[in-house]
């Protein structure tokens, strides 16, 4: 029962040190999705698929011999594919079924947090590439059932690990679950709490025990999915938080740390996790036809998680493949309209946003400013809004309409600057000093 979290953990964990950093590091341009899908050579969806190349490990459908590991098991399976209560019911059961066991109280924290990041919107590549998720101070609080069932679950979790270590202080495994205890414990104040000192503490507890375990067990990879991502992260910030990091304790070295995490595929348990954490530092590094496979892979392996189709749809404007594109989000938006399941905050927008986006890299204007007007009139998180002005700003250029388009790109700024958005305010203000169009950049 050695698995670390679901598959936002790493994501989640790469959040936790962008936020103790306080200084920017890539983000995700939305000049970078838009406008330029005639600059990229054509690449087949087959072959973009092919990507990773990565082979998932055979042991994948191994479930673990005791009713708690199936238990741990069936519930990160029911996490992965967004069904939450099923989720929650196995984490329960498995603590149930093994009380003093650290990983049972870890998974059902794990899962609930997973939960609230769902309800926040917080689940997708886009929210984790800027500045966005630096701005969860403003959000609210979560359920307090929810918030209570996560404490009491980690604080067992973490509390299990550290009376075995004191039993036996050499117990690897022991370390392992103390160290992977104290990551969740970290990204959750980071990610849902914004208490970044008290995330920092725990989060270097969590590097110092995987780190312990990798120097007395290198084989075990599935350590080196936190190491790895720390060391990436600390590795993509700037000089001062860089050598703060390392005076801390902190590794660094991004391609060590790529590396790690990659590592990280060949344990089944840790799977998943290592491929949603590869999405995002693929993401930042440019690598977007990886992207595409990857989520492609998660896509057919959980067909219930329409959100990995959507990531492939993203990943694949991107990289510049806009029919792809197209045709990947037009299939994932006949999945949301038929699921009736929750949804994240405002997705029906993200979707057709995305798509909008596709359509205007078509250079189908008509068809682009339907969904774009749809999307803007479906609840669109503040970002996300601000995101969508920036387009309908590029359509009334293209038509000629300039003061539209400046009425377009000032909404975008002002509603980008109060989401934090950098990325968005830099496109809006681009355009506004001149005319968007497909042959000429701002």
């Amino acid at each position: 029962m050695n698995r670390l979290a679901f598959p936002a953990a790493a994501i989640a964990l790469a959040t936790t040190v962008g936020a103790w950093a306080g200084d920017s590091s890539a983000q995700s341009d939305p000049a970078i999705e838009a406008g330029r899908a005639r600059s990229h050579p054509a690449t087949t969806a087959a072959q973009a698929q092919s990507q990773p190349a990565t082979t998932p490990p055979q042991a994948e459908t191994h479930m673990a011999a005791s009713p708690a590991g199936l238990a741990i098991h069936m519930a990160f399976q029911a996490a992965y594919s967004l069904d939450y209560d099923e989720a929650l019911a196995h984490a329960r059961r498995a603590v149930t079924l093994a009380p003093d066991n650290s990983a049972a109280h870890r998974a059902r924290a794990a899962v609930v947090w997973l939960l609230i990041l769902f309800q926040r919107g917080a689940a997708s590549v886009d929210y984790y590439m800027g500045s966005i998720s630096r701005s969860q101070l403003t959000l609210p609080k979560p359920p307090a059932e929810l918030d209570a069932e996560f404490r009491q679950a980690i604080g067992k979790a973490i509390e299990l690990a550290e009376a075995r270590l004191k039993r036996a202080p050499n117990d690897i495994e022991a370390r392992f679950d103390a160290g992977s205890a104290y990551g969740v414990q970290a990204s959750y104040m980071a990610s849902v709490e914004g208490s970044v000192g008290a995330a920092f503490r725990h989060a270097k507890r969590a590097f110092d025990a995987q780190e312990h375990v990798l120097e007395r067990d290198p084989g075990r990879v599935s350590a080196g999915l936190v190491v790895g991502t720390y060391r990436y992260i600390v590795s993509s910030q700037a000089l001062p938080t860089r050598l703060l990091a390392y005076v801390v304790g902190f590794g660094g070295g991004k391609e060590r740390g790529i590396s790690m995490i990659e590592a990280a595929l060949k344990d089944p348990a840790t799977y998943v996790d290592a491929q949603t954490a590869l999405m995002l530092i693929y993401s930042r590094e440019g690598r977007h036809a990886e992207v595409m496979g990857i989520a492609h892979d998660l896509a057919t392996r959980y067909p219930r998680n329409r959100l990995f189709v959507l990531e492939e749809g993203a990943a694949a404007i991107r990289a510049g493949r806009a029919q792809e594109a197209h045709a990947i989000l037009t299939r994932g938006f006949e999945i949301l309209e038929r699921d009736a399941r929750p949804r994240l905050p405002g997705e029906k927008a993200v979707w057709l946003y995305k798509r909008g986006l596709a359509r205007l890299n078509l250079n189908r204007p008509a068809d682009a400013l339907v969904d774009l007007t749809e999307a803007l009139s479906s609840q669109p998180q503040g970002w996300i809004r601000g995101r969508i002005h920036v387009e309908l700003g590029k359509l009334a250029d293209l038509r000629g309409a300039r003061a539209e388009a400046i009425a377009s790109y000032r909404s975008a700024r002002a509603t980008c600057e109060a989401n934090n958005d950098r990325a968005c305010v830099n496109e809006a203000g681009r355009w506004l000093r001149r005319p968007f169009s497909f042959t000429r950049e701002g």
